[in-house]
């Protein structure tokens, strides 16, 4: 089903080829480690390059009044129709680094953040800059958007090539997170990934981290949606990001089947994207490290058969990315207005690490950040008062 609807698109849709009255233009910095395509309007493939290199690239998105927030609108023929389809305005390739780093400075937001995006598996060069363009334009937020795309083949059978090619990208992603946290115009950098992407970056940071001794201290938040991370492998990796880690936020959702088939090709073991954050032994492991947000979405109903991009297609999710995570805001129950049932409980008492805690059944998220617990313990105990104690239970010890 995945090929057939990938073979359904046009080839060449980065041939720029203008908006219309209504749309809105998304303007995006893309660093890759692809080597080049020579296809007009594809522009790289999913080979290897031996440097970075990058482009401008201004996407066209049709009005909301044409258009389901959350889902890319492809162009169905080219030319496309920019009122109800996504179409490509510019393409304008970039020197690394000087003209990156002009770009940064036109393209900052008065909040001097920056968003660096990791797309997952099985994704064209394409695929990644109109779903980075849909995320940006979605979630309304206040930031300069950068992608970062890897050599991946877009095939379901090339997991293992893809997975070699994140490998093969570390070195790349990480100097280019070291000059954006190095530019004294940058105020913060958010870095978003997405599935495999994950291991990219989390690698990226780890390498960083053992350089420097340190994260670099402007790269305040990290998002893991639907991480395809072996649980065992990221415990090892975030003790090796040392003690002054940025926060972070993890989407999980245990009906993701992406996830489940890459669990059982990899030695069957957990997936990060997949855990159930409440149980054990991953409650008391959450609890212990402190400073990680999960978000549960596996009670949200998915926008594609394999639930593996729900953070994207979600409204109410991508506005949370773009209102509260990017910048760096604690989230709780009360700021995901989701109508949907989204994860099981929400733990929120002012309790130390390790003691008895208050869980409300039917709020969205699992906080294991013992200061945001504090802030809003008295909230979450009030919703749990107002239900008439109902929804409350006692963690063991």
């Amino acid at each position: 089903m995945i090929l057939v609807a990938c073979a359904s698109r046009p080839v060449g849709v980065l041939i720029p080829s203008g908006t219309s009255t209504g749309a809105s233009e998304v303007n995006m910095l893309v660093a890759t480690t692809r080597a080049p395509s020579g296809q007009p309007g594809v522009l790289f493939s999913g080979e290897r390059a031996e440097q970075m290199s990058a482009a401008e690239i201004t996407v066209s998105i049709p009005p909301d009044a044409n258009r389901e927030i959350g889902q890319v609108q492809w162009p169905k023929k080219m030319p496309p129709d920019p009122s109800r389809e996504f179409s490509t305005v510019s393409v304008k390739p970039l020197n690394v680094p000087t003209d990156v780093r002009g770009w940064m400075k036109a393209n900052l937001p008065k909040s001097r953040r920056i968003l660096v995006f990791v797309h997952g598996f099985n994704n064209r060069y394409e695929d990644a800059v109109y779903r980075f363009a849909q995320i940006v334009h979605d979630s309304n937020t206040d930031v300069a958007p950068v992608m970062f795309t890897w050599p991946s083949r877009a095939s379901i059978f090339d997991y293992n090539y893809d997975k070699e090619s994140t490998n093969y990208s570390r070195d790349a992603l990480e100097e280019l997170l070291r000059r954006a946290s190095e530019d004294p115009a940058i105020g913060e950098v958010t870095v978003m990934a997405h599935s495999m992407g994950s291991w990219l970056t989390i690698e990226a940071l780890r390498q960083m981290a053992i350089r420097d001794g340190r994260v670099a201290p402007k790269i305040t938040n990290v998002i893991l949606a639907s991480p395809d991370l072996d649980v065992d492998v990221f415990r090892k990796q975030w003790e090796a990001l040392g003690k002054q880690k940025p926060k972070f936020t993890i989407f999980v959702s245990r009906d993701d089947r992406a996830l489940t088939i890459s669990r059982r090709i990899s030695g069957n073991v957990e997936r990060l994207g997949q855990i159930d954050p409440s149980q054990e032994p991953y409650r008391s492991a959450l609890e212990k490290e402190g400073g990680i947000t999960i978000l549960d979405l596996t009670a949200l109903k998915g926008g594609d058969k394999l639930n593996h991009g729900k953070f994207a297609e979600s409204p109410e999710v991508v506005r949370l990315i773009g209102n509260r995570l990017i910048a760096g805001q604690a989230v709780t129950d009360s700021d995901i207005g989701l109508g949907e049932r989204v994860g099981a409980v929400a733990l929120g008492t002012a309790q130390t690490v390790g003691s008895a805690a208050s869980i409300a059944v039917s709020t969205p998220i699992l906080i294991f950040d013992p200061k945001t617990r504090e802030n809003y313990g008295g909230q979450i105990n009030r919703f749990n008062q107002s239900l008439g104690n109902t929804v409350s239970s006692t963690v063991g010890q």
